[in-house]
């Protein structure tokens, strides 16, 4: 399937220097961010992007924790970007928890396509996934790291290929999937998922990077959240 969008250009890395700016910003809305609506021990599972691993995640997860939920990370090291394998260990660690209550799944960059693609597989275990930059649209072909899955020996459109199928599966649970048109790491038009129904696109301003920090996307999570809660019935 031919897209009229490409990888971003080497120059659009340098919007990642904005990430500090994320930061600064948390701080300032410290404040009204302590003000959000507050979990009541939920479990939220909360997966790193490409090239990191859970130590990308623990202020995303701390602030988790500081609204009463039950943030997690996961077992498996460094995100090497091998989908097929880590896929499947994901699935049968949910599968195999006993809890009969679902879960929330928040996933930055590939550890959101992670999160839907679980979702896809295992509905009943999950109750929303939000993503953070994810790019749902053609795996790394529309990413910065795009090279670095081609010098391993993986083809890039096969990739595409196999992402596009996964969609013969409809998804039955709601996503959040958060973008930014400054990601110098995913094109933004990589994020839009224009395929599937229960699909909620919000742009917020960031750097790639930046979004596990941002105060944006903080707000957008915690009142996403509580919503999910509430039309669930807790």
């Amino acid at each position: 399937m031919k897209r009229n969008f490409a990888p971003p250009p080497p120059s659009a890395l340098l919007q990642e220097a904005l990430t500090p700016l994320q930061f600064s910003l948390l701080l300032l809305q410290a404040p009204s961010l302590a003000q959000a609506p507050k979990g009541r021990g939920e479990r939220v599972l909360v997966w790193p992007g490409f090239g990191v691993g859970n130590s990308s995640t623990i202020l995303l997860r701390s602030y988790l924790s500081f609204l009463g939920y039950r943030p997690q990370g996961w077992s498996l090291g460094t995100n090497n970007g091998n989908v097929l394998h880590t896929l499947k260990q994901l699935k049968a660690d949910l599968l195999a928890d006993e809890s009969s209550e679902p879960v929330y799944l928040v996933g930055w960059s590939l550890g959101g396509y992670l999160a839907r693609e679980v979702a896809r597989d295992c509905p009943e275990k999950v109750k929303h996934v939000v993503t953070l930059g994810s790019p749902v649209v053609g795996g790394p072909k529309y990413t910065s790291v795009a090279g670095a899955f081609s010098r391993r020996g993986e083809s890039i459109d096969e990739i595409e290929r196999l992402v596009d199928a996964r969609y013969d599966v409809p998804l039955q649970v709601p996503i959040t999937a958060i973008y930014s048109k400054a990601d110098g790491v995913v094109t933004w038009e990589a994020c839009i998922d224009h395929r599937s129904p229960d699909v909620e696109h919000i742009e917020v301003f960031s750097s790639h990077t930046g979004l596990g920090f941002s105060p944006q996307a903080y707000h957008i999570l915690a009142d996403r959240l509580a919503a999910s809660a509430k039309a669930n019935g807790k």
